[in-house]
């Protein structure tokens, strides 16, 4: 069965439940299992989806706090220090970014002491030129993904 938007309307399904089985997802799309395996497979392997995790609540961990990092660095640091705070385990996100600064890093700490003592660490490093650091007061949206477009919509 030719089915122009299998891929997109895929992806959608598992956006809703990525828990769906291959059979709940091939009655839903309306194509047989072998289908829904097979594209899943490509999309895999594509890159497309790139894993499937749980989208955890940091603050009912204790992680309160969320600060966002901006950071200016010497151009030639620039992939040292990003991936130094990629590696750091309560860095959430890390962006090159164009504009005033080169870096956006954004990070979930347990309190405003721990979120001191872990910035303090990673300013010590000597290429970061200038930080300033910010402290989300109300997420009103956070770690959200949208459905892709079709052609049927």
């Amino acid at each position: 069965m030719a089915y122009e938007n299998l891929d997109e309307d895929l992806v959608n399904e598992l956006l809703n439940d990525g828990r769906a089985s291959l059979r709940s997802l091939a009655e839903e799309l309306d194509v047989s299992v072998t289908t829904i395996s097979n594209h899943l497979s490509a999309l895999e392997d594509e890159g497309v989806i790139q894993g499937y995790t749980p989208i955890i609540d940091y603050d009912a961990l204790g992680y309160d706090v969320t600060a966002i990092m901006q950071l200016k660095a010497e151009g030639n640091a620039l992939p040292q220090i990003t991936e130094t705070l990629k590696d750091h385990d309560q860095m959430i996100s890390v962006y090159e970014v164009t504009g005033d600064y080169d870096i956006i890093a954004i990070g979930k700490f347990k309190d405003t002491d721990d979120m001191n003592d872990r910035i303090k660490q990673l300013l010590t490093d000597p290429d970061i030129n200038q930080s300033n650091t910010s402290i989300v007061l109300n997420a009103v949206s956070e770690n959200e993904q949208f459905e892709l477009e079709t052609d049927d919509e």
